[in-house]
């Protein structure tokens, strides 16, 4: 990693933790896509028609591998019981992250920028108190099937998994440790994410 590399990291570290949104490139060679993350607890309609008209319209919450444990929240591949689940053949990967899709039990539809505003905002609340939280206080306040994609980190984050869901959700606008942002992934090329990533301060 270069000196300058460097800093941009520390420079995009820095803007997420005070609730700016950044760009995460993943590797050239494995998705090759550039995903849009912002700190899932400031998190508002607007940003989540940022999110749908500029990166792709996925909408999703990656979450900690700790948090993912105190709500037992499945690997989705593991989850399913169909023919389609079996033979995962990723070409980027060897296991999706992706959990349960959710929606807040106060939204109506789910898929408005509102709706899916309120169930970001509180996924990083109920991230935030697996302290005091467990599986069943997750269902009284979330159902599934939902709007929002629900992404579990690896264990041991980047050592285990390269994705760029993964240090989406390791870094939180909270001295606390790492619980939850809301990622939305788009195809854009490299040349366009370098770019990006600096210009990103001045969103």
């Amino acid at each position: 990693m270069t000196r300058q590399t460097a800093d941009d990291v520390a420079d995009a570290v820095e803007a997420f933790r005070a609730g700016r949104p950044v760009l995460v490139h993943d590797f050239a060679d494995r998705e090759g896509e550039t995903d849009l993350v912002y700190p899932a607890g400031v998190v508002t309609p607007d940003d989540v028609a940022r999110m749908r008209n500029d990166a792709g319209g996925l909408v999703c919450v990656a979450l900690s591998h700790d948090v993912a444990e105190a709500f037992d929240l499945p690997f989705l591949a593991e989850a399913v019981d169909h023919p389609t689940g079996v033979d995962h053949d990723l070409a980027y990967d060897e296991r999706s992250s992706f959990s349960l899709t959710v929606n807040h039990r106060d939204t109506y539809t789910g898929i408005t920028d509102q709706d899916r505003a309120l169930t970001v905002s509180e996924l990083a609340s109920a991230a935030d108190g697996t302290d005091r939280l467990g599986a069943e206080d997750f269902a009284e306040t979330f159902r599934s099937p939902g709007h929002v994609h629900l992404l579990r980190a690896a264990p041991n984050l980047l050592d285990e998994r390269k994705g760029a869901s993964t240090p989406a959700a390791t870094t939180s606008p909270t001295s606390r440790g790492p619980t939850s942002s809301s990622v939305s992934g788009s195809p854009l090329p490299r040349a366009s994410v370098e770019t990006s990533v600096i210009g990103n301060r001045e969103h």
